[in-house]
């Protein structure tokens, strides 16, 4: 079993947070400490990310198996952030009885758009895998950008991304390429209509990845979905947003 590395802060109930693409828990570190007020956060590394060990094959049943063993609390709350809410979604998919509520923070069961749902252009996906082949490092700050892109004090949340980007070696080109192909191949709206989890998406209302409609489309599938939009939010409020984030997740104003 691949090491699986992870931060813990706090007490009380367990709450596991997986971050994004090309990213490690490093990002969630100040907002960790807000939410360690209300729980026990346990910030793990993807496999192949920050300080976790690689896995044979980055594919999303191999990422949920392998992220579900290092967690030895027997049930937890869950909160996964883009790629890492795609992660985290299959992980309650296949062991829903250990989830005790399941937070989808700027994902999308479908990250890709089709004629019929709402999600981020094949295109765009496609640039990144392209740029991925010469140049690792600007395809991640093209990623960052895009992120804060229109958001007020940008420039400031791009050099907290940075910062925390660059706190860690970047994983492998062909780690990023096999998260890149998880985000466009994962359709995981069958599980969400089914899901028995108690669920709360959360989007940021100009998020140029994950569309604010994305959170009608889920509700479409699944009524009992509990939908927070967080307002003049982008890609990654819990940098920009983090006291509304908080609230969303705790349910204290």
């Amino acid at each position: 079993m691949s090491y699986i590395h992870a931060e813990t802060f706090g007490q009380g109930p367990p709450l596991v947070m997986i971050h994004g693409w090309a990213m490690h828990s490093g990002v969630w570190r100040d907002f960790a400490r807000r939410l360690a007020l209300h729980y026990r956060v346990i910030c793990v590394d993807l496999p192949g990310h920050g300080r976790s060990e690689a896995l044979e094959a980055f594919k999303l049943e191999n990422i949920a198996e392998t992220v579900l063993a290092a967690i030895p609390q027997r049930r937890f709350f869950l909160l996964g952030w883009s790629l890492g809410a795609t992660v985290a979604m299959a992980m309650t998919s296949r062991a829903p009885e250990r989830v005790e509520r399941l937070f989808v923070l700027a994902g999308n069961p479908l990250f890709v758009q089709t004629g019929d749902w709402p999600g981020v252009k094949a295109e765009t996906l496609d640039a990144f895998a392209e740029l991925l082949q010469t140049d690792v490092q600007q395809t991640l700050l093209r990623f960052l950008a895009l992120q804060v892109n229109g958001l007020a004090h940008g420039k400031t949340l791009l050099q907290s991304l940075r910062w925390a980007l660059l706190e860690c070696p970047p994983p492998a080109a062909e780690v990023l390429r096999a998260g890149l192909d998880v985000l466009k191949n994962t359709d995981l709206r069958a599980f969400m209509r089914e899901n028995p989890v108690s669920t709360s998406m959360i989007l940021g209302e100009k998020d140029t990845l994950i569309p604010v409609g994305c959170g009608a489309a889920v509700q479409g599938l699944n009524p009992e979905v509990k939908l927070q939009i967080l307002s003049s939010a982008g890609h990654a409020p819990f940098l920009s947003h983090p006291q509304q984030l908080v609230s969303a997740v705790t349910g204290v104003s």
